[in-house]
């Protein structure tokens, strides 16, 4: 009997992966005072409250400046700016101690919920702050004091760690303390990168008040590497709210944190469903390319059969068993995205005659119409032409216009290698085509 919510069930079984791989892990996530009073921040605190469920360690970093802001107004009090940094006076920090302190309340308070028949039943989840930011005075710049303006000196990683072992939720306010018992007021970002850096953290999530980071056309950059993130922060066109979070994931990252996201805090779900899928809703950053094309291994034959056996059981490809496939394996080449093999094509050269065959090409249903198939093929061609192949053809029963637009010409089976002429199946009567390399 056919379920009644399949794309639940197909959700679900395909985020047990990530649920296996973020257990025990320490993701630090970092969101603003506007992300509190927005709308959909009670719907972010019982997705909180489900990564925690799952055995995630977190860490919550909260910035105040619009609270601030509108207390700093309500008293009469100017605030005053040198190059983006607040400069804090006595009176601005009696105000961003009170922003802070009322966020810190509002934000345990919805932690703490446990009404029944809510996302919070039976959460039962404890939270707990202090002193775990240990700050320095920004000092003087171009000849303006900053006062109680402060950088991050050190975080007190094995006091955070201890609570974390402890089953608690570690909150860490946009503030730090000094030895001689001075409080200084820092940039939320900072704080969550020191944090990132210094419990060498899975992940570090800003969540934003926009869509992530977009090109210069507009459309929304999905991943980058570190470097390709650098050569950027130069960009005028970039917002604020974009580039700050931007560059503090690139410390991160430079820094240990194995991976980076800037999330839209006004999507609802954005957050689980950039953790529990492969393709998410915000920009990511890592060291290292998401995805990316690589020789096949034995471990792969499992993520490759997964792949082919559709093709094989339409009739596009031909029937290719496991035991094959390990022996093979060393032929194949794969696309891994995020640890799952979304495509996959085989080289087999026939040295003596300098031509070899592409079989097996293959790609994921979900990735299909994205360039990867012919990202792959040209992989494969490069792999060719430096075995020194002069030439490579293909069998093909349903796909001839694809290699055809790709430079592949029409060809009969006389012009294969006399092995393959030998093996070629007139029941398929699969068509030839061969490129010049």
């Amino acid at each position: 009997m056919p379920s009644d919510n399949p794309s639940f069930i197909h959700w679900f079984r395909n985020a047990a992966p990530y649920i296996n791989a973020f257990r025990g892990r320490t993701f630090i996530i970092s969101f603003s005072a506007e992300t509190i009073e927005g709308e959909n921040f009670p719907h972010l605190v019982h997705d909180f409250a489900l990564l925690h469920s799952l055995g995630v360690r977190l860490v919550l970093v909260y910035g105040a400046r619009s609270r601030i802001e509108r207390i700093l107004q309500e008293r009469n009090i100017e605030s005053h700016y040198h190059q983006g940094l607040r400069i804090t006076d006595h009176s601005a920090l009696e105000c961003i101690k009170q922003a802070v302190g009322s966020l810190r309340l509002e934000i345990e308070a919805l932690l703490s919920m446990g009404l029944a028949n809510s996302p919070m039943a039976g959460a039962g989840i404890r939270i707990t702050s202090g002193n775990h930011v240990a700050a320095q005075p920004l000092g003087i710049r171009d000849g303006i004091d900053f006062r109680h303006t402060g950088e991050v000196r050190r975080i007190d990683a094995p006091a955070i760690e201890a609570q974390l072992d402890s089953g608690n939720i570690v909150l860490l306010p946009p503030l730090g303390y000094s030895p001689t018992g001075e409080i200084f007021n820092l940039h939320a970002e900072q704080v969550a990168c020191s944090a990132g850096r210094a419990l060498a953290a899975e992940k570090l999530i800003y969540l934003i008040e926009a869509p992530g980071l977009r090109n210069p056309q507009g459309e929304l950059v999905r991943e980058l590497t570190v470097t390709e993130a650098e050569q950027l922060t130069g960009r005028t066109d970039i917002p604020p709210i974009v580039a700050a979070p931007l560059t503090s994931a690139i410390s991160a990252c430079r820094g240990g944190v194995h991976r980076a996201h800037l999330l839209d805090s006004r999507v609802d779900g954005a957050l689980l469903q950039e953790l529990f899928t492969r393709d998410g809703t915000g920009t990511l950053l890592a060291m290292e390319r998401f995805e990316g094309i690589r020789p096949a291994t034995i471990k792969d034959v499992g993520g490759i059969l997964e792949l082919i056996t559709p093709l094989e059981q339409s009739g596009i490809l031909v029937h290719r068993s496991r035991e094959w496939l390990e022996m093979e394996i060393d032929h194949f080449s794969v696309v891994e995205r995020d640890g799952a093999i979304i495509a996959c094509a085989a080289l087999h050269p026939f040295a003596g005659e300098k031509v070899a065959e592409l079989a097996g090409l293959a790609v994921h249903p979900d990735y299909r119409g994205e360039q990867r198939g012919g990202r792959l093929l040209e992989f494969i061609e490069q792999q060719a032409r430096q075995q020194g192949m002069e030439r490579l053809f293909v069998l093909t029963t349903q796909t001839p216009h694809w290699f055809q637009e790709r430079g592949y010409r029409a060809a009969e089976i006389g012009e294969l290698p006399v092995t393959r002429q030998a093996m070629y199946n007139y029941q398929r009567n699969s068509r030839v085509f061969i490129k010049s390399l």
